[in-house]
């Protein structure tokens, strides 16, 4: 015989999981003993947080007349203050907060946990209309009518920092109704993912609910571990929402993106940015009373500093709010006073587009955008090295024949770099920048070997034996087979010229160096005629 954990009413342990599932009403073994005896026989019913799934269904529903007066374990007395006996599960009356014999010293804890919050987890959107910035989920939407036509896919969440993926992807959940499990590559493993697949086939065959699993920086794990959500999301177990600041197509395995829709999400612009500050400061600003110092001014000023970042931003606000009440400070002190970080990440898209745009205002000539990239990367804390590094390949890239010297300007400049380091090398780094720029440009020896290894490309020429005269003969058989035998040694001859091909035979004739330094085209876009 056990005890029921519901009831607490004695049932034979091959019947408990039928009695419990007939609402305790069934497979009771009626004592035989006297009442006293009977009473001091059964035990205190088991906390709901130790009930099997069964025994809390059954708690869902309410206890017949007969067994509402089973008194509550000790453990549960101390979620009450009365010390009537309960009407339904106590369980019930420890999870609805609501009640008014809750103990007080939950309100405070939840309190304190929300002002811990900082104000962008605070204002985070519950809605697709509090989204701002995004017409992904906006009123017409493509991703919109996905969610609520309850259609949502697998999806990748391409965007910035700040512009609204994790809050996308919660939101999702919640209109939907399915069951939403958060996780990030920086602290979950595969072990941790399989679980979770685990669970979510439980709940999918069991109460038809889906889940969606929300993956943060998602490029940060593995091409090996990124494997793991192949099987799931192929076979609709789960729904995944991946959220990257990175290209997915270079940071997101193939085979996963193909099972995924990619969507983009848009920079914010000013005006989004400061519509987002300006509902701050209508729901929370009272909370921190701010000087008149915080002003449209000091809004847009934030607006564009942020860089399109609502999370970067209302962190910047919240700080201005309390430093704004600071006695004697002056606006200009409170915009000093701001974290000024630049947008830029040293292993991403944004390493990438400024050493890119700063290659190409070289080979534009213009050193005033050259000056800005250098600056920009040099702030942000680029390695210089790699700066360097790029200078000797425009060196030959695009200044080439038009002046040699800037190759050992650039290796000059690498190895500066090298032996001083920064802040320094900075001053190396804008020389050898600036006469990049001004220096004229050719790209005829970078043209030419692009012309021969095109030619390679072309059937049998990759193959074409060396001339005979040109052969190295090291060996006697070589030199008896006629290798180099009639090859003209051009130094013996006046100022080296002869009459000799180099080329096979097929490719007599054939020029791949140009001899323009540059190319033959007009922009239309400018103002005057060549």
């Amino acid at each position: 015989m056990v005890s029921c954990p519901i009831c607490a009413k004695s049932v034979s342990s091959l019947k408990i999981n039928d009695h419990i599932d007939s609402n305790c009403q069934d497979f009771i073994d009626e004592p035989t003993s006297s009442a006293g005896d009977s009473s001091a026989s059964q035990k205190a019913p088991v906390a709901s947080f130790f009930q099997p799934t069964s025994a809390r269904k059954a708690a869902a529903q309410p206890l017949s007349q007969n067994d509402s007066n089973v008194d509550s374990s000790p453990s549960q007395n101390t979620h009450r203050k009365r010390t009537t006996p309960p009407e339904t599960d106590p369980s019930h009356e420890v999870q609805n907060t609501s009640r008014k014999d809750e103990p007080k010293s939950k309100k405070p804890r939840l309190n304190a946990l929300q002002k811990a919050a900082p104000l962008p987890e605070r204002m985070r959107p519950r809605t697709l209309d509090e989204v701002c910035g995004q017409d992904l989920v906006g009123p017409h939407g493509i991703l919109r009518g996905l969610i609520e036509e309850d259609r949502v896919p697998s999806m990748i969440l391409w965007g910035g920092p700040g512009t609204g993926k994790t809050t996308i992807a919660r939101v999702v959940a919640s209109m939907v109704g399915s069951r939403f499990v958060e996780i990030n590559s920086t602290s979950s493993g595969v072990a941790e993912c399989k679980k979770i697949f685990s669970e979510a086939r439980s709940e999918l065959s069991l109460t038809g609910r889906k889940t969606i699993i929300f993956c943060d920086e998602i490029h940060r794990f593995s091409k090996t571990q990124q494997d793991v959500f192949l099987g799931p999301v192929e076979s609709g177990q789960v729904t995944l929402i991946g959220a990257t600041t990175e290209n997915p197509s270079f940071k997101v395995q193939s085979a996963l993106l193909s099972r995924c829709r990619t969507f983009t999400l848009s920079k914010l612009t000013d005006k989004d940015v400061k519509s987002i500050l300006y509902r701050a400061l209508e729901v929370e600003g009272p909370n921190y009373s701010p000087s008149e110092l915080v002003d449209d001014e000091l809004v847009s000023y934030l607006a564009k500093f942020s860089d399109g970042d609502a999370r970067t931003s209302l962190n910047l606000l919240e700080l201005a709010m309390d430093l704004s009440k600071r006695p004697g400070i002056s606006k200009e002190e409170l915009k000093q006073s701001l974290t000024k970080t630049l947008v830029y990440d040293r292993a991403g898209d944004q390493h990438y587009d400024t050493i890119s745009a700063f290659h190409k205002s070289l080979r534009g000539s213009d050193p005033d955008a050259a000056l800005y990239y250098l600056a920009r990367m040099i702030q942000s804390g680029e390695d210089p090295l790699y700066i360097a590094r790029r200078l000797i390949v425009v060196a030959s890239e695009d200044i080439g024949l038009a002046d040699n010297t800037m190759l050992s300007l650039a290796i000059s400049t690498h190895s500066a770099v090298e032996k001083i380091g920064l802040p320094e090398a900075r001053i190396n780094l804008a020389h050898a920048t600036v006469a990049m720029a001004l220096a004229k440009k050719s790209t005829r020896s970078y043209r030419g070997f692009n012309n021969a290894v095109a030619a390679l490309q072309e059937p049998g020429v990759a193959g074409l034996p060396i001339p005979i005269h040109l052969r190295n003969a090291p060996t006697r058989l070589m030199k008896e087979l006629g290798y180099g035998k009639e090859y003209k040694y051009n130094p013996h001859y006046v100022d080296g010229e002869v009459a000799q091909d180099y080329l096979p035979e097929p490719l007599h004739g054939r020029k791949f160096l140009e001899d323009l330094d540059l190319g033959t085209q007009v922009d239309p876009d400018l103002s005057f005629p060549y």
